[in-house]
């Protein structure tokens, strides 16, 4: 599966979230994200993620997942193919991955507003984010196709999602929230 996704960096983040909460509720929630490499980080350096993530929603809720990306097939957006699953025990989990030899590169939490609804033929998840070590706030637009050949007709979709919540093409991003983390925390 492909995830299609398209990030931007909002300039004006009141307008787009009242846009996005007349089309759905948002389902607000905190993602802890802890990413892993082997030591000579060679997932990082062929454009691949490996990723634990535990997500608290603000019911309570608790949940975990384990995502594995392979390198972008389109360069514009960053889209990558996704492999995810729930995990129901994340410090089981952990220990499994560094004993297969992975260590954490990288940690971090956003806070994410998630919207999903349907639009343009697909099922679409729209998130506000904020992540405390970066300035600003993004917006991430994604949807799943099943081939590279359904690629660039998902993205175009995106795009006339994007510009009916006023998001422009100027503010479009491919930067990744580790390597701006891993840049904030070496100014520090």
């Amino acid at each position: 599966m492909i995830e299609a996704e398209y990030k931007a960096r909002l300039t004006d983040t009141d307008a787009v979230r009242e846009k996005l909460t007349a089309r759905a509720v948002a389902e607000v929630v905190s993602y802890h994200d802890v990413y892993f490499d082997d030591p000579s980080e060679s997932l990082t350096a062929t454009g691949r993620e490996f990723r634990l993530r535990t997500i608290h929603g603000d019911d309570g809720s608790t949940r975990h997942l384990i995502t594995f990306k392979d390198p972008a097939v389109e360069s514009e957006s960053g889209s990558k193919p996704e492999y995810e699953t729930n995990v129901d025990q994340r410090d089981m989990m952990e220990q499994i991955i560094t004993r297969l030899g992975y260590q954490r590169l990288i940690s971090f939490t956003k806070k994410c507003e998630n919207h999903r609804f349907t639009a343009v033929g697909h099922d679409i998840l729209a998130t506000i984010v904020t992540v405390p070590e970066i300035d600003g706030t993004f917006l991430e637009l994604e949807t799943h196709v099943d081939t590279t050949d359904d690629l660039d007709n998902a993205l175009a979709d995106l795009r006339t999602v994007l510009a009916t919540l006023g998001v422009s093409p100027d503010q479009l991003t491919t930067e990744l929230y580790t390597d701006a983390i891993a840049t904030s925390r070496r100014k520090q």
